[in-house]
């Protein structure tokens, strides 16, 4: 008896690291396409809110994001700062303020590329007074990340983009809205290397089979 248990603990010590890997990869494949319609992410453009995002892969070595986002008309000039924010971040010197207010995530870049509408988008310097979003905050677990929002400061400078412009925005740089005439939406695609995000999310609007369906 003794004997035939060394046997079986043996061939469970062979057999065992392929049996976990076997698991692992059925359970964590990384190689299949996602795919998203037109139809589908106009859909979640027309939710409630104006960043939505749309869904969020493991792909590997780092999670990639894609989300919509529709802005409305925007004044130039009405960019305010923060009195007192509750998180203090950003710099305290307000040297050349832009009139814009802007977003800066800490660790995620984004490349936007303009489905509809225009604007003037301001990007670099620094946030102005800048307050952080809470560690529960919809842009915190579910959108960007760690990020600080405020007016845009310093060395900025101001686009004019159109539909079918791409920005790559690096992490760290501060970026928003000076002028929008009628109404800007773009679709963000957010790589995200320091896994800040959750390694997968789909918008419930697109129901919860969705990644199986682009499999077909």
């Amino acid at each position: 008896m003794c004997k035939l248990i060394s046997q079986l603990v043996y061939v469970t010590t062979l057999i065992a690291p392929f049996t976990i890997y076997s698991i692992v990869n059925a359970q964590g494949d990384q190689t299949f396409a996602t795919y998203i319609t037109e139809e589908q992410w106009q859909m979640v453009n027309e939710l409630p809110g104006v960043d939505r995002q749309i869904v969020s892969r493991d792909i590997g070595k780092l999670n990639l994001s894609v989300g919509i986002v529709h802005r409305n008309a925007v004044e130039r000039g009405s960019g305010q700062d923060n009195e007192n924010p509750e998180r203090p971040c950003g710099t305290i010197e307000n040297s050349r303020p832009s009139n814009a207010r802007g977003i800066m995530h800490i660790h995620q870049t984004e490349t936007y590329y303009i489905a509809s509408g225009s604007g003037t988008l301001v990007t670099g310097g620094e946030i102005y007074n800048g307050n952080g979003f809470a560690d529960d905050s919809n842009v915190t677990t579910t959108l960007n990340g760690p990020s600080c929002s405020g007016l845009i400061v310093g060395d900025w400078i101001s686009k004019h983009v159109k539909e079918g412009d791409i920005i790559i925005i690096p992490a760290g740089t501060p970026h928003g809205w000076l002028e929008v005439p009628v109404h800007v939406d773009y679709l963000s695609v957010r790589p995200d290397p320091d896994r800040v995000l959750p390694d997968n999310y789909i918008n419930p609007a697109l129901g919860p089979n969705f990644l199986m369906e682009t499999e077909e």
